[in-house]
């Protein structure tokens, strides 16, 4: 039980400063995912990055940026403390001994593990964020009737009321299981592959800061470059018209965005999400091996 708390108190805080660096750079991911095809001889609203990132600021301020984030902070501690806790009672139950290091293998089995209970939280908690994210970019396409949100909890209420109820908000869940499932289990493995190779052996209890960030860093960046196109379909989903929909689903949504875009539309908004995950990352893990090794 202490364990327990302690990954609970460690998660939530690492995941507190993940979402505190990596939002902005979420929200024009997100932008740039689900922005409407433009019609022939028409530009897209975004033509990049940072074109998302000066439309965005010139049009609702830097408080634009983090649009969404009420959802995901209200959520933050329970899905960073379900994400390390289960991790943690996993290495618990493949380590032969107390206190021996788990192999990178090993760490990959937990990081799946992890990813499945994670997934059943990430999916309401994202569909919220993403409506709200992609609003002001869907907004300029008449054709998608897109419905606007006053914030989370308005999100919350039409998705129950108009879109299924409680199903609704779960809606996007297997592209959800198809991310985080694989992502978790190349971010944790890569992570302690890192931190073996930076210490020069199976004991990395007496790494720095430096190290802690560079593997979270490179770690965090392993799980998007794992799984992309996998949350391109999740997010054009989750933001789909209920009543009108383009996509009848995950196989669909890939299906069409591959035929009308090719290979580069399911990495729309692969720039920002690779310039989040590093410093988001780095700060989660260092936060959570700080904050553990204080409680022990």
């Amino acid at each position: 039980m202490a364990d327990v708390v302690k990954d609970l108190t460690s998660g939530t805080i690492g995941g507190a400063a993940q979402l505190i660096v990596g939002h902005p750079f979420d929200t024009i991911k997100v932008k740039l995912q689900s922005q409407p095809v433009p019609l022939p001889g028409q530009l897209p609203k975004y033509s990049g990055a940072m074109d998302a990132v000066k439309q965005t600021i010139a049009a609702e301020g830097a408080r634009g940026l983090y649009k969404g984030m009420g959802a995901p902070l209200a959520t933050v501690a329970a899905f960073n403390a379900v994400l390390f806790t289960v991790r943690g009672q996993m290495e618990a139950l493949l380590r032969s001994e107390p206190g021996v290091p788990l192999t990178v293998q090993q760490q990959v089995i937990c990081g799946a593990g992890a990813g499945v209970a994670v997934s059943f939280l990430a999916c309401p908690t994202e569909l919220i964020k993403c409506r709200l994210q992609a609003q002001s970019a869907l907004s300029s396409s008449a054709a998608t009737g897109a419905v606007k949100y006053g914030g989370p909890m308005d999100v919350a209420r039409h998705v129950l009321r108009s879109e299924g109820g409680l199903r609704g908000l779960f809606k996007g869940l297997v592209p959800t299981l198809a991310r985080e499932v694989p992502g978790n289990a190349a971010m944790f493995g890569v992570y302690e592959a890192l931190k073996k190779t930076l210490a020069g052996g199976p004991d990395t209890s007496k790494l720095g800061r430096g190290s802690l960030i560079v593997a979270g860093g490179l770690a965090g960046a392993s799980f998007w470059a794992f799984v992309y196109p996998t949350d391109v379909v999740k997010s054009v989903i989750q933001v789909d018209d209920y009543r009108n929909p383009k996509f009848s689903g995950s196989i669909n949504a890939f299906k069409k965005i591959f035929a009308t875009e090719g290979v580069k539309g399911l990495y729309k908004g692969f720039g920002p999400a690779m310039a989040r995950s590093v410093p988001a990352n780095a700060a989660c893990f260092l936060a959570y091996e700080v904050t553990r090794s204080s409680l022990e």
